[in-house]
């Protein structure tokens, strides 16, 4: 040892012994809080175990709660996670090492500031999915309409909701947004009895009796696949325009999912059946010309007898 250094080597010692002191006695001063931590992880742990397990037992309807719809269990179990997390994260947050600290302070403070300030359409549309949630508009796999977006759908979360449409398009679209505009479930009431009505239009001149058309159209709705015959398909005339006679078939399904191959192959049988009938549909661009032209049905449809009308000149 040298005399002359003994003091500086004191002053260097205690700046290494004084953060050695520091955390040996931090560290025996956590044990107690460290145990309480402990607790409230099992704790939290355990209990999020056990309400998962009961949102497996209501998904399954192996356990029912009066009001409560099974496919509230998982968006609720979501919501109680989150929270009992967060209770618990509050609960420890004093025990831990360095909370009362100004810069531990500083930078939540920091962080919450970032939270609030990124977090605001995010915040909504969390706001919007539990509202959608409970209020049942539509789930998984249902056929919805959702502004001009008609489609399956295909996810539904907190943050948004996604949709395969008829084109086999994925849309995500925002919660808040699905809020904000009017929800038309097609699936929904299919399951019933009746199912949905999916109805068309056609016009047809005045010449032709409405019984004539009414039969016709019935005829195509029945030879079309997914069209119940129970109940029967029906025919309503909307109005009297001035060229035509505005006639819309209605008929039943339970498989609105198949709406576009329905309406197609529908259109095709009504097509055919009124040809058959030798039944024109007009529009007006053809009743500007019509006195004089020919019956406009494939030549095949023509009835044998049929003879070309000539112009009719009244004096």
């Amino acid at each position: 040892m040298v005399p002359q250094t003994k003091e500086y080597a004191d002053v260097v010692l205690g700046y290494i012994k004084k953060p050695l002191i520091f955390l040996y006695d931090g560290l025996i001063g956590f044990i107690p809080n460290l145990f309480f931590i402990i607790v409230i992880f099992l704790v939290t742990k355990y209990l999020i175990r056990f309400l998962k397990y009961v949102t497996t037992e209501l998904e399954k309807e192996a356990v029912r709660l009066d009001g409560f719809h099974a496919d509230w269990a998982r968006p609720t179990f979501n919501l109680l996670r989150v929270f009992i997390i967060a209770f618990a994260l509050i609960i420890v947050f004093p025990y831990i090492p360095g909370s009362d600290s100004p810069a531990f302070k500083g930078l939540s403070i920091f962080f919450g500031i970032l939270f609030s300030l990124g977090s605001t359409s995010a915040i909504s549309n969390i706001v919007a999915g539990v509202v959608i949630t409970y209020m049942r508009p539509f789930k998984v796999g249902d056929r919805v309409e959702i502004g001009n977006t008609i489609g399956d759908v295909t996810e539904r979360s907190l943050l948004v909701t996604r949709i395969r449409t008829i084109k086999n398009l994925d849309v995500t679209i925002p919660n808040s947004s699905i809020l904000g505009n009017h929800i038309i479930n097609f699936t929904k009431n299919a399951s019933e009895d009746v199912g949905v009505i999916l109805h068309t239009s056609v016009t047809i001149g005045y010449d032709v009796p409405s019984d004539d058309v009414i039969e016709a159209l019935k005829k195509g709705a029945k030879s079309t696949d997914s069209v119940l015959s129970e109940p029967v398909p029906f025919v309503l005339i909307k109005s009297l325009d001035d060229f035509y006679v505005h006639y819309e078939l209605n008929v039943y399904t339970k498989n609105p999912e198949k709406s576009s191959k329905i309406y197609s192959v529908l259109h095709e049988n009504i097509k055919n059946e009124l040809h058959q009938a030798g039944i024109e549909i007009l529009s007006p661009h053809y009743h500007a010309v019509r006195d004089g032209n020919s019956l406009m049905v494939p030549p095949s449809n023509i009835p044998e007898n049929y003879a070309k009308p000539g112009f009719k000149i009244d004096r």
